[in-house]
């Protein structure tokens, strides 16, 4: 009969002294099929347990002999046979912690999780899947706008898709029912919807803005206008920095200067706030925006009204300038 041998892997965290303290942990790996008393010895030689016969004795007395689950466990030395063992079989296996934050990009998540080595190097695979997007039941190219911005914890030695499945399961988790029938008055579809709320994220950094930068937009479409919306221009070049004139005439059709309506998709990930601001705008006629120096935005009916305030945040950071030099 072959035997199975789980993958073996030893870190001790915490102090090293004899003297072993409860806030000690050992990580330690067990390998699909591993037998209840190959687990048992090695929790034993780790001083995780204080018996082996007693830990297997007690799996067998309460029937959970056979639901130990694989994985990684971070679990606490000199600890009771039940406590290891609810560990064990409960699959509270060791994470790592990812912070998403509102509005990232798809490109900018995979960087991230490949940075600090919470996912393999093909995350952005794993969101261009075709088989998984259909799985998933998401439409468009990829999942751009469907990973939603959060604390998670990962389990360690995730693979790409599983992470990709637990950010869009909480987006899923996310969703509100009452979403659905508004957006459906609106005329819109859950993906553009999506698609707005990305825009509406990328614009706002003072949340009490986005019903009013919502109202814009949905003023601008329907009055036939262009959305020109700047955080479109940087999805299409890919890089976040401060646009140059030249840069409104990049080629794309993220671009929301150059084409009409919304983009063919998400350029980023939206919170629920900017989801639910795209669905209730306020009652706006504004049609022009601007951001002022603290991030905070000044909204203008007419070009004319815009253009002023446009010139006098200019002097003001043209007096800002002036006055940093002189320092």
């Amino acid at each position: 009969m072959k035997r199975f041998v789980p993958l073996f892997l030893l870190v001790i965290f915490g102090g090293c002294s004899g003297d072993q303290s409860n806030n000690e942990v050992v990580r330690y790996t067990i390998g699909a099929g591993t037998p209840l008393g190959v687990v048992a010895n090695q929790l034993e030689e780790l001083n995780v347990i204080g018996s082996a016969t007693r830990f297997k004795a007690y799996a067998r007395m309460t029937g959970r002999q056979r639901a130990i689950q694989m994985g990684v466990y971070d679990l606490p030395l000199n600890s009771s046979s039940g406590t290891i063992l609810r560990m064990l079989t409960s699959g509270a296996v060791a994470t790592n912690r990812l912070v998403i934050p509102e509005g990232l990009m798809a490109r900018e998540i995979s960087a991230l999780v490949a940075h600090i080595g919470i996912a393999p190097a093909d995350f952005m695979t794993a969101i261009e899947d075709s088989a998984l997007r259909a799985d998933l039941e998401i439409p468009g190219p990829n999942l751009e706008g469907y990973l939603y911005p959060s604390t998670y914890d990962v389990p360690v030695g995730a693979s790409a898709d599983d992470l990709v499945r637990q950010m869009t399961r909480e987006f899923q988790n996310q969703w509100r029912e009452e979403w659905t029938t508004r957006a459906a008055d609106l005329g819109f579809t859950r993906y553009e919807v999506v698609t707005f709320a990305s825009i509406v994220e990328g614009e706002v950094m003072y949340r009490p803005d986005g019903p009013v930068v919502s109202s814009l937009y949905h003023n601008r479409l329907n009055r036939g206008m262009r959305l020109q919306a700047d955080p479109t221009v940087i999805f299409a070049m890919g890089v976040r920095r401060t646009l140059f004139e030249r840069d409104y005439q990049y080629q794309s059709p993220y671009n929301t200067y150059l084409i009409d309506g919304l983009p063919p998709g998400p350029i980023g990930q939206p919170s629920a706030a900017s989801i639910d601001a795209t669905l209730n705008p306020r009652e706006t006629d504004f049609l022009f925006m601007v951001a002022d120096t603290t991030g905070k935005h000044i909204f203008s009916r007419t070009l004319r009204e815009h253009n002023t305030h446009v010139a006098e945040l200019r002097e003001i950071w043209a007096r800002q300038r002036r006055s940093s030099a002189r320092r």
